[in-house]
């Protein structure tokens, strides 16, 4: 069981200020120690002063989840000194475009280093030490890319689709052994300073409920924690009324 009677810790790899902050956020107020990552430490500030100023637990980690080595040393580090994983996210993006032709092979193999190869890592690591347990929540935030690809984002796709593969190869190989596997198609523009500034048109649709707010896609990844495993859902999308589909 997880220590000094606590519920564990909610691991979220690619703790941003928007759908990763969101989702450590919301898992620190339910009673979990949210361990949250980034490649540089100082970047989840914020999301760290947020929670622990609304009376939340929070362990922040400069971590680069494409390295192998590190990403071993940092889960054992996790489980020996904080606590046991029950629910870890893996929230890396990788959204560029490119057009083919200006898609260089570095292009490509870091955006599915950063889509794919650290979700694997993850993945591998945490369940490791779910199996022992026979319990375990891991999710993966896809995107529309997961499910098709589209002109320019060769490389994006790839990364997204190979998520989504893994994400179905564990669920069918962990779920018997009482772990739930998730994937997550995020279907739409997010609340973020970014889209606001490159996507002006579809940003003032906010108050139509135009774009997905983080908060509500975090509350979707707890529901999906809190299923039964009578009812358990492999996958679901999230998207605005807005968005065709």
């Amino acid at each position: 069981m997880p220590k000094d009677g606590g519920k564990g810790v909610a691991l979220i790899i690619g703790a941003g200020d928007a759908t990763g902050g969101a989702i450590a956020k919301k898992f620190a107020m339910q009673g979990y120690e949210a361990v949250i990552t980034r490649r540089k430490v100082e970047r989840l500030n914020p999301v760290t002063e947020d929670i622990r100023s609304a009376g939340g637990i929070v362990h922040p980690f400069g971590v680069d989840a494409r390295r192998e080595e590190e990403m071993v040393s940092f889960v054992k580090k996790v489980e020996d000194e904080i606590g046991a994983i029950e629910v870890a996210v893996y929230n890396v993006g990788g959204n560029v475009r490119f057009g083919i032709s200006e898609t260089t092979s570095r292009i490509f193999f870091k955006v599915w280093e950063m889509c794919c190869f650290g979700g694997f890592l993850m993945g591998r690591e945490v369940s490791n030490y779910m199996r022992t347990r026979e319990r375990g929540t891991i999710i993966f935030t896809g995107a529309t890319a997961s499910v098709r690809g589209g002109n320019g984002y060769s490389a994006f796709a790839a990364g997204k689709h190979g998520l989504r593969a893994l994400a179905q190869s564990m669920a069918r190989e962990l779920s018997p052994k009482g772990i739930h596997v998730g994937h997550v198609v995020i279907d739409g523009a997010i609340d973020t300073e970014w889209i606001k500034e490159m996507f002006p048109d579809r940003y003032s649709k906010k108050d139509q409920d135009g774009i997905l707010n983080p908060d509500s896609i975090a509350d979707s990844y707890w529901a999906l924690h809190q299923q039964p495993r009578n009812a358990w859902t492999f996958e679901m999308d999230l998207r605005p009324w807005i968005e065709t589909w």
